[in-house]
Parts: structure tokens; C-alpha cells; sequence
């Protein structure tokens, strides 16, 4: 599941001043915390298909700008809480966290009483709530799907919508209870005496007995239709039938020892493993130890427990004579099985009180509404909190016209299926990404993918009817992110990835086939699928093809498929929708193969056109820190390869690798950020501001974006070809500081959440460095972001500097350390900004000693 998107605190750098003399050491700045605004700008989060010719370089991720010029990171810990602060935010109250901030805002609001009809958009306008009768939470819940009602309600049957009209019937304080539970763990069981939320609900046991309340649907089970002669895959039950509730209660619903034993605290388990006699070192075990008790013992029913509402103990009997809550046999008398499990559920269920759990089916259907409202092609748990901290200016969306498509999804069944495939998507993710999946998790996979294989292709066609009959020219590049077959193809592409792993390259080899033939879904993976057929066809399918290949003669085998992967890397370099940064390495396989294949001189394919342009090559010395207790890296599988060093020219603090070098390059004159890309992203951000916010039908679907729902796709350029170009011209001709002033102007006060905008980096500094930059060289570099956003996103440098004296000029930085070397999309940046008349430099970090920490 994606993490949300916290508060960024603001920078307190400032520009620094220069002297018209002998450039001196820039002054050093006080630092502020690694922080970053910008969204993920694409969460194709699925495993990279391994080369096995080279490691896996693929872009580091992470590092926003850091406040400070030249130092990236604090210190201390716990930066001042009232560090970059205007006089007017320091006369307000501090906000201390996020649900504080919620409550204190909501009691404010409390005292201000409207006397005209208010409704939950007005409220959510208005920020105008009384505790006890509206609330945000309730607000932004009711117009999410008050809007999905109004414009899509034929997209649900009969009794879904009797569950809404049974919801708008619900009192405020079972409304309040519901969302704020939609909001927490889903499928979790809440104990009833922990819930809390005493401020807000009156009558705690009022709302939880209305939300368990059984009531009666209007008619039995829908089919829900489909095309007609369409085959489908079948979809999985959701229906509501016959009755239905908001949510669960534990006495009705729980019948496992293990799901009961789950809602006891620790404290509780302990005293409870005492008294039964098991032991355990955590949680996890003390469970498995007392599930195993209830199946095993003669008469568990010998402990003495009585049902407890506190919320540290589990209650024991005082004296062996008190009878206790559940009539124990006397001892030694054997019970049957399934007697002693239910009594001892019965125990367990008695300690923890009761339950409530929000009812899957209607929690799914409340899921459903904000997909639809939010157009969301990720499935998120916490769908209301962007709208949530949006209201209460935690974020600032930018203002545009919103175009909100009512045919997004044609029909109920195209809605269903979608839904079932992003559940089945985000299911294979967290195969793939809780830990080694092992053989059984992988064959789980493919056997998902062979579930829908069949009504992929299915989808493939009538995605390719629509282009040539429906689309306008590029709207059906995001459009189609909701249908079913953009989730299809992802899960296709993971599977690729698994037969890989199962070593079964001929499967791996067709399924790779078939998803370069379409060209509709995910046309920034094509330079990766072309890469690694190429690989397969080199290296595996000639032991695999004994009797289409040259029969039994290996040689001849070899020969045959290597002039295919000569052809695949021919159609890869020809193919304008594989992007420029996989052509270094299908240039090299090819030219490799060639030789391989003793083609002659005068035929093979000459590169020397586009060989790639080297950087600058620096030496930085400094102290490093070795330490035996260094931690885990960042997949938590080894070691951290991050090496620690002592910043010399300052206070001979510890800092990281960049930092150091960053401090050895402003002893020269530089001033500059440790930024990795997040620098460029705040340049694009502001300059091309009012582009990206530039009305165009379907890309902004709801109020709460960060960008244009193209602009992770080959549309965006081309649906705005006019305005970007004069956009460039008028960077090329030095108009860049006027742009970014005016933006800053207009939207640093609010802190406007725009994609790769970081507010961090301070506006004297911003202007700076485009004042630095050839204009030429700024407009080339930002043509490579508006064309090619998505796939720029990574590789840029790690530093970037500028200088005013003695000329005006840019240096981007990569630092590398021993055993470092760089990836492909690092050598394709580096290409960009030498193309553009940009310094690169390959900064060497060496330890000329080494200290023990």
C-alpha cells in the first residue's frame, strides 16, 4: 500500500552574499531536514526484469532537496520547530500532530454558527463544523459519494443503492464511528471499550448496535449483466443479498481460536499463557502455543477466568471456590473436541469484550465509490485522506478547471472487472514484495495470470478498436489506465518476471512476445522487454528450440537464435516508443552479436555517431568512518552500502559521501544542493506551472491533483505541443528567473502541492542557477522532461552546483565510491547535459583514512 504524503517543513535557507571580488568559500547555511512534496510520479512498482549480462542499476530514489547550501542533512534530530516560519505562522498555535491539528481545528470551528442550510460540500467549502453534529471526516466521506451518486448511478443495481439510502439514513454519530473506521487497518476486528472517539459520539454503544443492525434489501441476488456474446472472466462475488449490515459484531461472526486470541493485548496473552501453562517469547508464538492448547488439553476449562473490561489484565479468579463464568467439568473429565475449542473461544472472546468489524462487503462497495470518485488506478486503504488534509490546508492543490468524465467506465461490468482487476493486481504485489515469494509464491502468480490470460488478449483487441475508431488523437493513453487491460498487462509483465525466476525461458520468451506486439498498455516497459528477449534469445532459446533450430547441431542452434536477437535489437532501436535510455545497451548486445556472428566489417552497425559523451573525472580525499554495526540496507536483506565520512572543512561531523564531497566543492566557490533530481523537478514544476494546469478535457478528473492525469504518458508533449514550445523559447531567451519569481509569488505562501515541486529549496538560490544556466541548456533539458517525464525521473546526478564568478556556469556532480559504477539512465543524463553544453563531473570519493567508529 502506498504511504501518504506528510507535511514538508518549510526551509529557512536564504541566499547568501556575494562579494565583485576574488570569489570567497560561500557562507555555510543553516541546514534543515531531507524533505520532499513531490507525488510518486509512477508506481509501476512490479520487479525489473534482470539482465543477467549486468547488474541492476536502476536509479536511486529518495533524496529530495535538503535546505541547506551545502550541507543536505541536520545534525540534530530535532530541527527548531519554528525554523522558516513568517511572523503571521508564528502568532498561530502550534500544530503539534496531524490528529491534534484536526481537533483543535474542528473545536475552533465549533463556535462559529451558520444560520443558513449547510450541506456536505458547503461544510467542506466553509471549513464550518460543530463537534457532535458534522465533521470533516463524515463531510469529505458524504460528497465523495454524493458525487459518484449524482453523475455515475447507473453503474450501480438495486441494492447497492438501498445501502446508500440506508446510510444517509444513518444518525451523525454512526456515520462518524463507520468513517473513522474505514479509515484505520481494514478487516481488522476494534475492540468496543478501545474505540475512543468520546468527543465526538455521545453514545458509543448507540452507534455500534445501528451499524450492526440487520436490514433488509429489496430484492434477492443481481446478475450483473454484460455484453452481450462478451466472454469474461468471473468476476468475483461482491453482491449484497437478501440482508445486509455496516458492520459485523465479534459474538456473531468470530469462530476461530487463532482470529480471537488476535485482539488480545500482550499483556493479556501473557497472564493468559500463564494460567493455561504454554510459553511463548512474543506474541506470535504465545498464540500458536495456546491454539495448539485448545485442540490438545483434557480440560482446558480448568483456568479459572472471568470475563474482564479492563484493559490491562485479563481478570483471574481470586479463589479457587468462586465459580467462574463458564461451567468447567471437573478435572480430568474429557471433553470432546470441538466442545473444548468453542469453550475456550467462548473464554478468549469473553476477555477481549465485544467487537466490531466494518462488513466486507459493504466496506468493498465503499471502496468501489472512491475509486470512482478519485479515478484512482492504485489501490489505497485511506482514500480519504488527500481530500481530508486538503481541507484542512495540510495540502493545496492547485486550481484548474475539472472535467470530470461521466463514461470513464462504459458500464457496470467494465467498472466490476476493473475493480477485480486491481484487487488482483495488488494481490501479486504482495506476493512479489513481502519478502522471498519462494517457488509456491511465484507458481501462485502465474496461476493468477492464467486466470485472466485468456481475457487479456480479449481486452488487447477491443482496446486497439477503440484507438482506431473512438479515441481523438493521444486521449486514449490515460484513458486507458481504467480499463481492466491496463492492470492485465502489469500483471502479464510480472509474470514474464516470474517464469524468468522459474527459470522457464521459453514461457518467459512468448509471454515477452506477446506484450511487444500490443502497443497500447505500458509503452515505457518496451525498451525492457526488448532487452530481455534479446538475452533470452541469446543465451537460453537455443538449448530450449532442439527441433525448429537447426536441428542437433548446437552451433548451428546458436547461430539461428542470435540472428533473431540481432533482428530484436534492430526493431528495439527502430521502435520510437523504446526510449532513448535502453538504446546504450541494446547498441552494445548488438554490436556484440554481430561479432559473434562474424558478420563483416563493412555490415555491421557503426554507433560512433552516439557514443556517449564521458564527464569530467574529479578526486575528492576524506575521512571515513568504518562502523561494525552498520545497518540494514535499503531491502532489508544485507548490510547498508552507505559509507560514512567526517565533514573536514566544517565541524568534523559525521556525514554521508555527498555531503563531504559537496563541502570539498564550496572550498572552491561552488554553492549547490544534494539533490538527485529533485532540483530539475522543482525547475519543471515552476516553470511550466501553468501548462501543466492548462485546461484539456479528461486530465483532470477531481479537485485533488498534483498534475494532469497525462503527464505520465506520451500524450502530454504532443496535447500540448503550441504552449510548451513557446514556452522554451522563452526560456532559451532568458526568461526563466521572471517565471519562476511570478510562480513563487503567486504560490509559495500556500506551499501548492504540484508534482516534483519541492517549496524546500529557497527562491534566490532557484533564480540563481537558471541565471547560471546558457538558456539554450536550460530549454534542452526541460524539452527532455515535458517529452519524457515518467521515464527522466530517475539518474540525474546526485550534486548539483553553480558559481557567479569568475563567469556564471552549472556543474551537476555524480559521486561514486569504490566498486560504484554508473546505470545506463545516469550515462543517458550525463549524454543530455554535455549535449547541452553542461559540465558533468564523475566525483571520486577516497578514504585517505580510515577511522574505526
Amino acid at each position: 500500500m502506498n504511504a501518504f504524503v506528510k507535511r514538508i517543513p518549510r526551509s529557512s535557507t536564504s541566499a547568501s552574499n556575494h562579494s565583485n571580488g576574488t570569489p570567497e568559500r560561500p557562507a555555510k547555511r543553516v541546514k534543515v531536514q531531507q524533505s520532499s512534496t513531490a507525488a510518486p510520479d509512477d508506481r509501476d512498482g512490479s520487479p525489473i526484469t534482470e539482465d543477467e549480462d549486468h547488474e541492476d542499476d536502476s536509479p536511486r530514489k529518495g533524496s529530495a532537496a535538503n535546505g541547506g547550501e551545502l550541507k543536505a542533512r541536520p545534525t540534530s534530530p530535532e530541527p527548531d520547530p519554528d525554523q522558516g516560519k513568517t511572523p503571521f505562522e508564528s502568532s498561530l498555535p502550534p500544530i503539534k500532530t496531524e490528529q491534534d491539528a484536526i481537533e483543535e481545528y474542528e473545536a475552533f470551528r465549533a463556535s462559529q454558527q451558520s444560520e443558513e442550510p449547510e450541506t456536505a460540500a458547503s461544510r467542506l467549502e466553509n471549513r464550518n463544523w460543530v463537534r457532535g453534529r458534522s465533521s470533516i471526516y463524515v463531510d469529505a466521506f458524504n460528497l465523495a459519494l454524493e458525487t459518484v451518486i449524482e453523475d455515475e448511478s447507473d453503474l450501480f443495481d438495486e441494492n447497492e443503492m438501498a445501502v446508500f439510502d440506508a446510510w444517509k439514513a444513518l444518525d451523525y454519530e454512526a456515520q462518524y464511528l463507520y468513517v473513522r473506521l474505514f479509515l484505520r487497518k481494514t478487516a481488522a476486528w476494534h475492540r468496543s471499550d478501545r474505540l475512543g472517539y468520546y468527543s465526538d459520539i455521545l453514545d458509543p454503544d448507540a452507534a455500534i448496535a445501528s451499524l450492526q443492525e440487520t436490514r433488509k434489501l429489496p430484492c434477492g441476488e443481481n446478475e450483473d449483466p454484460c455484453p452481450s456474446g462478451q466472454p469474461i472472466i468471473p468476476l468475483q462475488v461482491w453482491s449484497l443479498t437478501g440482508s445486509f449490515t455496516f458492520a459485523n459484531s465479534s459474538e456473531d461472526t468470530i469462530d476461530t481460536v487463532q482470529e480471537a486470541l488476535s485482539l488480545l493485548s500482550l499483556d493479556e496473552l501473557k497472564t493468559l499463557a500463564k494460567e493455561a501453562k504454554v510459553k511463548g517469547g512474543n506474541k506470535a508464538q504465545i498464540q500458536k502455543a495456546l491454539c495448539l492448547m485448545s485442540t490438545q488439553q483434557v480440560s482446558l476449562m480448568s483456568v479459572g477466568l472471568r470475563r474482564s473490561n479492563t484493559t490491562d489484565s485479563t481478570g483471574l479468579v481470586d479463589s479457587p471456590n468462586e465459580q467462574s463464568d463458564f461451567n468447567t467439568p471437573e478435572e480430568g473429565t474429557p471433553v470432546p473436541e470441538e466442545k473444548r475449542g468453542a469453550r475456550f473461544l467462548d473464554k478468549v472472546l469473553g476477555i477481549a469484550g465485544p467487537c466490531i468489524r466494518l462488513s466486507p462487503l459493504v466496506f468493498k462497495l465503499f471502496e468501489r465509490v472512491h475509486l470512482m470518485f478519485y479515478r484512482s488506478t492504485e489501490w489505497t486503504e485511506k482514500s480519504l485522506t488527500t481530500i481530508i488534509l486538503s481541507k484542512i490546508s495540510k495540502r493545496n492543490f492547485p486550481e484548474y478547471i475539472v472535467c470530470r468524465s461521466t463514461n470513464i467506465f462504459l458500464s457496470r461490468h467494465s467498472l466490476l472487472e476493473f475493480e477485480q482487476a486491481m484487487r488482483m493486481e495488488f494481490e501479486i504485489d504482495k506476493i512479489l514484495e513481502s519478502g522471498p515469494p519462494g517457488e509456491e509464491g511465484f507458481r501462485k502468480v502465474l496461476a493468477l495470470f492464467g486466470d485472466i490470460e485468456q481475457r487479456w488478449g480479449e481486452l488487447l483487441q477491443e482496446e486497439q478498436l477503440k484507438e482506431d475508431s473512438v479515441y481523438d488523437t493521444g486521449e486514449g493513453c490515460y484513458l486507458r489506465r481504467f480499463s481492466a487491460g491496463h492492470a492485465f498487462t502489469r500483471i502479464a509483465h510480472k509474470a514474464a518476471y516470474v517464469h524468468g525466476r522459474l527459470h522457464r525461458h521459453a514461457e518467459e520468451h512468448s509471454l515477452l512476445s506477446r506484450l511487444l506486439e500490443q502497443r497500447l498498455f505500458h509503452l515505457a516497459r518496451r525498451g525492457a522487454w526488448y532487452q530481455r528477449k534479446a538475452l533470452l534469445e541469446e543465451n537460453y532459446m537455443a538449448d530450449l528450440d532442439v527441433e525448429h533450430a537447426g536441428g542437433t547441431d548446437p552451433e548451428q542452434r546458436k547461430k539461428h537464435w542470435r540472428r533473431i536477437a540481432v533482428m530484436t535489437c534492430e526493431q528495439a532501436l527502430e521502435d520510437n516508443d523504446c526510449h532513448l535510455i535502453y538504446h546504450y545497451d541494446l547498441q552494445k548486445r548488438l554490436v556484440k552479436l554481430e561479432k559473434k556472428l562474424r558478420i563483416p566489417k563493412r555490415l555491421q552497425h557503426d554507433f560512433g555517431h552516439v557514443r556517449l559523451q564521458s564527464p569530467e573525472e574529479h578526486t575528492v580525499s576524506g575521512i571515513q568512518v568504518k562502523r561494525d554495526d552498520s545497518g540494514p540496507g535499503k531491502s532489508g536483506r544485507g548490510p547498508s552500502t552507505k559509507t560514512i565520512w567526517l565533514d573536514e572543512h566544517e565541524d568534523g561531523e559525521e556525514c554521508s559521501v555527498e555531503e563531504m564531497c559537496l563541502s570539498h566543492y564550496r572550498t572552491e566557490g561552488w554553492k549547490g544542493y544534494h539533490a538527485e533530481g529533485g532540483i530539475i523537478r522543482t525547475l519543471f514544476a515552476y516553470l511550466f506551472y501553468d501548462i501543466l494546469f492548462l485546461y484539456l478535457p479528461n486530465v483532470f478528473q477531481t479537485a485533488y491533483q498534483t498534475c494532469p492525469l497525462d503527464l505520465h504518458t506520451d500524450a502530454f508533449y504532443p496535447a500540448r505541443a503550441s504552449e510548451i514550445n513557446h514556452r522554451l523559447v522563452e526560456i532559451a531567451n532568458g526568461g526563466a528567473a521572471s517565471i519562476l519569481r511570478a510562480v513563487d509569488s503567486a504560490h509559495r505562501e500556500r506551499r501548492t502541492c504540484v508534482v516534483g515541486l519541492n517549496w524546500d529549496f529557497a527562491l534566490e538560490d532557484l533564480v540563481e542557477l537558471v541565471d547560471c544556466f546558457r538558456g539554450e541548456a536550460l530549454a534542452a533539458i526541460c524539452r527532455v522532461m515535458a517529452q519524457e517525464y515518467r521515464q527522466r525521473g530517475g539518474g540525474i546526478p546526485d550534486l548539483v552546483l553553480w558559481r557567479t564568478e569568475p563567469r556564471p556556469e552549472v556543474m551537476f556532480a555524480e559521486v561514486k565510491s569504490a566498486n560504484d559504477r554508473l546505470s545506463d539512465t545516469q550515462r543517458l543524463w550525463i549524454h543530455v547535459l554535455t549535449g547541452a553544453g553542461v559540465r558533468v563531473a564523475l566525483t571520486a570519493a577516497v578514504a585517505k583514512e580510515v577511522r574505526e567508529g
